[in-house]
């Protein structure tokens, strides 16, 4: 695929994908088009070579996978992770609050946001909703308003002459997202609004209650390439649907031969504990459903790899000193391979240069990342996966800035070069690893 129709695509799915569950609708979508179907927990027929199958956890995380033509386990599965979670704003479940006369929203920040870039921004709302039918049932429905609701304007600088020197963001009292005028005393029934809102989005649905909700904020502006010369990609939610997209059109590519498996995870942003996160068992699951006992799962890990795709920290050229001088990735200059001796990333010499091989075959460049010594280190579902199945995991991204705000800057390039390393990844033939 031609880097501008990767781009375009690329934004056409960030601009549906604006929570973890959407995200995953989306690729379900794009599976099914492409031929694979759910694979039901009551379907324990053996997994038969060439079947393409997707299951999914809380509506919020996916493994989908290609069992190769040769599917015995001595041929391991080449596996990319990615996660469908990002740092936002999420509605409380008592949300409405009346202050000088207009209606907000109580929020709670998700994941380690910046918080600063939430302010002045044309804001909407998505997510799931729990609500009871007509007879008591329990049902679930995704949301997305898809229009500017609301914004959270910065004080004036008149108000606060420090501002640009020392105004810190409390997340309790400064962040309430204005949606309206309220002149009276009683205020919205904020459950009333969702209610209102899941009709209109699906004519058929019988909503009685709304029960509960997961909702959260985001910035309404799409992605765009910018620069001079579009050399840049701007949009929310890069990290790390980027890296779900890129690893979706390398799945989608696969010729089949190998056995390729790609899991997008929800809750990285948060330390992935849960039933849908990588600390869950989502990904086993999924294993053990393609290796048919105990020792052909044995088998299938120790010749299976992972390749952890997670954005990288691009060397700012404002901020370069925060960089290790040997260590600053560019964007646009390739892909990047994310390395820590502590083990905040899973990369190790045998698997980095697996990673080289493949992208020098492909004739990407690539490129390294260590953090400074004197600085901490983040990380990602990696190490996780390499820890909790055994399976040999190296950690690269997409060179990124503005990690973890509301809108980030990647190359336009780098998710299509590294999308067609992963394609290589999953259709190498033979072994990847040393014997």
């Amino acid at each position: 695929m031609h880097v501008d129709e990767f781009n375009r695509e690329l934004m056409a799915f960030l601009a549906v994908a604006t929570t973890p569950f959407h995200a995953v609708k989306a690729l379900v979508a794009s599976l099914e088009a492409a031929g694979f179907s759910q694979l039901s927990p009551e379907n324990n027929s053996a997994l038969q070579a060439g079947a393409r199958h997707y299951l999914t956890r809380n509506d919020s995380s996916i493994v989908a996978f290609v069992v190769g033509a040769d599917a015995q386990a001595h041929g391991g599965v080449r596996m990319v992770g990615a996660h469908t979670d990002s740092p936002c704003l999420m509605v409380k479940p008592v949300p409405e609050k009346r202050r000088a006369g207009y209606f907000l929203l109580g929020v709670e920040v998700y994941g380690g946001a910046l918080l600063n870039p939430w302010f002045d921004r044309d804001l909407s709302l998505a997510g799931r909703v729990s609500f009871a039918d007509a007879v008591g049932t329990l049902q679930t429905a995704m949301v997305d308003f898809r229009r500017p609701l609301g914004v959270i304007p910065s004080l004036a600088i008149h108000l606060d002459r420090e501002a640009n020197q020392s105004r810190s963001v409390n997340p309790q009292t400064d962040i309430l997202p204005v949606l309206a005028l309220q002149a009276d005393a009683k205020l919205p029934d904020f459950r009333d609004l969702l209610a209102q809102r899941l009709r209109e989005e699906h004519p058929g649905c019988d909503v009685q209650r709304v029960l509960d909700y997961e909702l959260s904020f985001y910035d309404t502006q799409p992605a765009a390439l910018v620069g001079l010369h579009e050399e840049f990609i701007a949009s929310a939610r890069l990290d790390n649907l980027l890296s779900c997209f890129t690893g979706l059109q390398a799945l989608l590519a696969a010729d089949g031969k190998q056995s390729c498996l790609l899991v997008c995870n929800d809750h990285e942003e948060v330390g992935s504990l849960s039933t849908s996160g990588a600390q869950g068992p989502l990904l086993m699951s999924a294993l053990r459903r393609m290796a048919p006992d105990e020792v052909a799962l044995a088998q299938l890990v120790e010749y299976s790899l992972m390749i952890s795709a997670d954005n990288a920290h691009g060397v700012h050229p404002n901020y370069a000193d925060r960089h290790d001088d040997n260590h600053g990735p560019l964007l646009n200059a390739g892909p990047v391979i994310k390395i820590n001796a502590n083990q905040r990333y899973a990369t190790n010499a045998e698997t980095a240069g697996m990673f080289r091989l493949l992208a020098e075959a492909e004739g990407v460049p690539v490129q390294s990342f260590v953090v400074r010594s004197d600085m901490g280190c983040g990380s990602t579902i990696g190490p996780i996966t390499a820890g909790g199945t055994g399976i040999r995991t190296l950690d690269v991204g997409v060179p990124t800035f503005a990690m973890h705000s509301i809108r980030e800057l990647a190359g336009r390039d780098d998710a299509a070069h590294l999308s067609r390393v992963l394609r290589r990844f999953y259709n190498h033939a033979g072994s990847l690893i040393p014997a």
